[in-house]
């Protein structure tokens, strides 16, 4: 039995089709001057974008706008300047055409690759497509098609990327298996989209296993049996039956208000990475938006995004949720969020550094910009303005004062605006966490971010594999402080909500519940799930649940207490 990352629910039984990635070593290619170079590197571009356009409109109709959007925005990154020239540069150093690709792209997937922000990583797999792709451009090599995989096949590679699957037939593969990739890897999100069951990460796969071998992959536990025992297969066939009747009785979700059994409403929202996924939003009937992350606008490109830039992006996604609430971080850069132009110092511990709303209040023209374009937005939807990282009363005073500053002077030009605008924090550290009574009298919302939340209160770096068991929000210091947030928020009559990544976690839901949190942020994927879930408790029965678990004392008693209980 080989183990590797549950990526995508489900259960696929098949025949292993091994994927072979080309060889794209140039080490044999000598330079032929830099204009020859210059001119082979324009070739190349110019059919990449010609096949990467044809790929993304095949994409749209196979799969859907968003998957599509990932190969758009290839074409868009490398048909910008700034990247043809950095390219150039390093021709002009004496380079040839594929070492330039190789350099200029391999410094964006360092980039991506090194933040924090699973939306932001995921990106690194994107540029590294484009890298491999326009390599074989250039050095005459094709790329992998599996258009042609016979039904009932079992995908087995490195990796996948966007443009391998661009023309994957759904009807004809079982599951796929992965060496490398996440959860948020390009292949688990393909995955999900397409029902396919995955299995991500599992060490050495493409070596261990060979063409023709009969797989299982079972994606919700990450586990992949090779030749399975008859028994074996048989009772796998079961739980693929099983499975596929739980998927048919969750659609009855969608659509549907969020509550609970005994008829409590809860907002359930999503959280989003650009404008592209509000398609994914309403697709999933999300109720809302409840994390905007604007990063996506500052990236990718060689200079700030203008105010009228960030303007049309927030009211594209105001419009587009109709009357539903969206709360838009203002930007969360520093840390492992590294944007080459904004020239930010070397910090000797970048997460405890100047990031987030220091960096905004110390730039002002920067966040001016964007907090008028967040206002002028408001006039066309229901949009609240949240800060990342706040730790001290101060900030958020200097933010209201620096909106308030700016409300003026869009009344003096009489430009529309929701003058009752919320501006809310997002709850993230222990010092947050620690003065929410004194937040919560100026702020007019709360978010809990849980994924720094819980980094910062068991301090713990959860990029650490020798501390990684540390990190987890069972542990009863991180439920303390969340209990701790959503009765402060709810003493000063304020909403609170959650938008990290435990707002979906089924164990933690009678606790959430039974706190008192008002909003459910979870990835569009999750939303039926967590619609599902939250419907099966009533107050008593989650009540009953939090009373148990906070009295235990670690995070271990935690945990066997949730697995163990069901809705009530």
């Amino acid at each position: 039995m080989l183990h590797g990352i549950g990526a995508s629910e489900g259960i696929g039984i098949g025949t292993a089709v091994l994927v072979a990635e080309p060889d794209l070593d140039y080490s044999h290619v000598t330079p032929a001057g830099p204009e020859a170079e210059k001119a082979r590197l324009a070739a190349a571009v110019d059919t990449f974008i010609q096949k990467t356009s044809a790929l993304a409109d095949t994409m749209r109709e196979q799969v859907g706008e968003k998957q599509a959007e990932i190969l758009s925005g290839q074409v868009m990154m490398l048909s910008d300047p700034y990247m043809q020239s950095q390219m150039n540069d390093a021709i002009d150093a004496g380079g040839c055409a594929e070492g330039a690709v190789d350099s200029v792209c391999q410094m964006y997937v360092d980039m991506f690759s090194s933040m924090d922000d699973e939306m932001m990583r995921q990106r690194a797999s994107d540029v590294g497509d484009l890298r491999a792709r326009l390599l074989g451009l250039l050095l005459g090599r094709e790329a992998v098609d599996l258009s042609a995989v016979p039904a009932g096949s079992v995908l087995v590679a490195r990796d996948f990327t966007p443009s391998m699957t661009a023309a994957l037939r759904r009807e004809n593969v079982a599951a796929i298996v992965t060496e490398a990739g996440g959860f948020t890897s390009h292949s688990a999100i393909l995955a999900r989209t397409m029902s396919l069951p995955a299995v991500l990460s599992v060490p050495g796969v493409t070596a261990l296993v060979k063409n023709g071998d009969t797989l299982v992959v079972d994606g919700g536990e990450g586990v992949v049996l090779q030749n399975p025992e008859p028994s074996q297969l048989k009772a796998y066939r079961a739980r693929q039956a099983e499975l596929a009747a739980q998927r048919a009785a969750l659609e009855q979700f969608r659509g549907l208000p969020t509550r609970t059994a005994d008829g409590r409403e809860v907002q359930l929202f999503c959280n989003i990475g650009s404008d592209r996924d509000l398609a994914a939003v309403l697709e999933n009937t999300g109720e809302g938006v409840g994390l905007f992350r604007t990063e996506f606008l500052f990236l990718d490109r060689a200079a700030l995004p203008t105010e009228e830039e960030q303007f049309q992006v927030y009211r594209t996604v105001a419009e587009g949720l109709a009357g539903r609430e969206v709360i838009i971080r203002t930007l969360d850069v520093g840390g492992d969020k590294d944007i080459p132009y904004l020239g930010l110092k070397q910090e000797e511990n970048p997460f405890l550094g100047c990031r987030a709303i220091r960096y905004c209040l110390g730039h002002q023209e920067m966040f001016r910009a964007q907090l008028r374009a967040l206002l002028r937005a408001s006039a066309f939807g229901k949009v609240r303005i949240m800060l990342p990282l706040v730790t001290r009363l101060d900030e958020v005073r200097a933010a209201r004062a620096l909106l308030e500053e700016l409300k003026g002077e869009l009344d003096r030009s009489g430009i529309a605006y929701d003058k009752n605008i919320p501006l809310g924090v997002m709850v993230e550290t222990p010092a947050a966490a620690l003065i929410a009574d004194l937040l919560a009298r100026e702020a007019d919302f709360f978010s809990i971010g849980t994924n720094d939340l819980t980094q910062y209160t068991m301090a713990v770096d959860r990029g650490n594999a020798d501390v990684a068991y540390l990190y987890s929000p069972l542990d009863p210091a991180v439920l303390r402080s969340l209990r701790a947030v959503i009765r402060a928020g709810k003493a000063a009559g304020i909403p609170v909500g959650m938008c990290g990544e435990a707002a979906a976690d089924p164990r933690l839901i009678p606790l959430l519940l039974s706190f008192g949190l008002d909003e459910f942020s979870v990835s569009p994927a999750a939303v039926l799930s967590t619609r599902r879930a939250i419907a099966g408790w009533t107050a008593a029965g989650a009540d009953a649940v939090a009373e148990r678990a906070m009295g235990l004392a670690t995070e271990a008693e935690v945990a066997a207490l949730l697995k163990g209980i069901s809705p009530r």
